[in-house]
């Protein structure tokens, strides 16, 4: 419906409404108050379809609005979310990288202290770590 439609519709209501409430003058009370009850239920109804039904509108060059009416199906879920999936799987996968990485590099310093001919507390010395910035210097 387009917007003009939804005037029309709207001010028809309306003149159906007054009607309506000019011929309930009459009618007993135990009528008047059913009538009133009736009524009641009638604007519930149409208050929560009516929220139900704009859930989100999104404006810009054009508009587009989200309704409750559309339902999702399963692929139209999953598809919704993948990208989530995939920002998981890559951070996983970026985390077991970078683990593998530093416990190679670990790997690589306890190889060089066990294989080299120095005994790990010479590492320790201040005074070798001189000696090596020294003999450094001279090649």
């Amino acid at each position: 419906m387009n917007a003009n439609q939804l005037i029309a519709a709207d001010l028809y209501g309306r003149r159906v409404a007054a009607r309506l409430s000019e011929g309930t003058a009459g009618l007993p009370y135990e009528i008047t108050e059913r009538l009133r009850a009736a009524r009641m239920q009638a604007l519930a109804q149409r208050k929560r379809v009516a929220g139900l039904r704009t859930a989100a509108t999104v404006s810009g060059a054009g508009a587009a609005t989200l309704t409750a009416d559309e339902d999702f199906s399963l692929w139209q879920m999953a598809a919704s979310a993948l990208p989530i999936l995939a920002l998981v799987a890559g951070l996983v996968f970026i985390h077991t990288i970078q683990n593998e990485t530093r416990a190679n590099e670990v790997a690589e310093v306890d190889a060089a202290l066990l294989t080299d001919d120095l005994p790990p507390s010479a590492y320790a010395d201040p005074g070798f770590i001189q000696f090596l910035k020294q003999s450094g210097n001279k090649e």
